[in-house]
């Protein structure tokens, strides 16, 4: 069974005497004009024959079909200022050879047929692009009452790249309402070796015109643990936000796990957190350390010798580490020796022991 819409264009193609119904046998399509007189002469034998309800529901239908069969679909995609790159569709009313998909230039501009002057889009509503298309066709005497349809169909102006210590860094377009916490979740959240800090950096005019930079620090704890709704900024498209990895302090010596722990809070981190971090010390390790710093502006690394085991049995206080800083715990070589020809005594002594115990239990 036929839609609805279709039966009502039947029944009028079969009023008509068969003139369109025998074009459409022969393979050609029905022209603008055509179908408008189509649908006249359809409302007009349904309003005998039906009644002015059942023509109500056929205009609408019919009227929908030449937006269906130009291939143009509606926009609903929220509405914004349309921006360079972005893909837009023109649909100008009785005029199919400027009706098509324009994109915008990356100076802001749009061309069409048979128009002189280029048509400025960036910055403008659709409703106002509109109204200037109107203008220039009618300015140039194309159209004398031009009626203009503008939506957007693609959005490509206004990018928001996510990189850094996230799963997934990503580029994606501000359609709508846009938040720092979307951004984050587009990019699959962030690594667990992550900073305390995002950086969202926008591009603005300067005092003397030109693009400066301008770069705005998100705590990541305030973003996430305190869920503060002010740092959740809003994206407006253009952002770059960068996720700095977080600065990594090295244990390396008498520890049952040497190695590289992230910072996350730099004024938490101490040398018993990193004890901890690393399983604590091994049988042989020193009562003192070192922690070596690179001090900032050189490459000289300075030597801080700190009294770990004072440190161990709370007779002074932890000291604070630094992100790239090098916790050094260095081996006790008297004790492993003592400790060394203590077990060799130990061993000799039993096996003295047990030679003996065989020999005088042979004889």
């Amino acid at each position: 069974m036929e839609p609805f819409g279709h039966q009502c264009v039947h029944s009028s193609r079969q009023g008509s005497g068969g003139s369109i119904e025998s074009r459409q046998r022969a393979g050609n399509e029905l022209d603008e004009e055509d179908f408008i007189v189509s649908n006249r002469f359809t409302l007009s034998w349904m309003r005998k024959a039906f009644g002015p309800a059942l023509v109500l529901v056929c205009s609408s239908i019919l009227l929908a079909q030449p937006a269906r069969e130009n291939g143009l679909a509606m926009g609903n995609l929220p509405l914004q200022k349309i921006g360079a790159n972005d893909l837009i569709s023109l649909s100008v009313y009785q005029a199919p050879e400027l009706t098509r998909t324009v994109r915008v230039s990356p100076e802001g501009k749009i061309r069409l047929p048979m128009l002189k002057q280029l048509i400025q889009a960036d910055g403008l509503f659709p409703s106002e692009l509109e109204t200037s298309l109107v203008e220039a066709l009618r300015s140039e005497q194309i159209l004398v009452a031009p009626v203009v349809t503008v939506n957007v169909v693609e959005y490509h102006s206004r990018p928001i790249s996510v990189a850094g210590a996230v799963h997934k860094p990503t580029t994606f377009q501000a359609i709508g309402a846009v938040t720092l916490l979307d951004a984050v979740t587009r990019a699959e959240g962030l690594k667990p070796d992550a900073g305390p800090e995002i950086l969202v950096s926008r591009r603005q005019p300067g005092p003397d015109g030109n693009q400066i930079s301008l770069i705005q620090r998100i705590p990541v704890r305030g973003l996430m643990d305190a869920a503060d709704p002010e740092l959740n900024i809003r994206l407006y498209g253009g952002e770059e936000i960068r996720v700095p990895e977080a600065g990594k302090i090295f244990v390396v010596g008498n520890v049952r796990k040497p190695g590289s722990y992230p910072v996350h809070d730099a004024s938490d981190t101490t040398v018993l957190k990193m004890l901890a971090l690393s399983e604590g010390l091994m049988p042989f390790a020193g009562q003192q350390a070192f922690i070596y710093r690179r001090e900032d502006g050189s490459g000289v690394k300075n030597e801080i010798p700190i009294e770990l085991k004072k440190i161990m049995d709370r007779k002074t206080a932890d000291v604070p580490l630094q992100p790239n800083d090098i916790l050094y715990i260095p081996d006790n070589r008297a004790r492993r020796v003592g400790i060394t020809a203590l077990e060799r005594i130990l061993t000799f002594g039993a096996a003295t022991a047990s030679g003996l115990l065989i020999y005088g239990t042979v004889r």
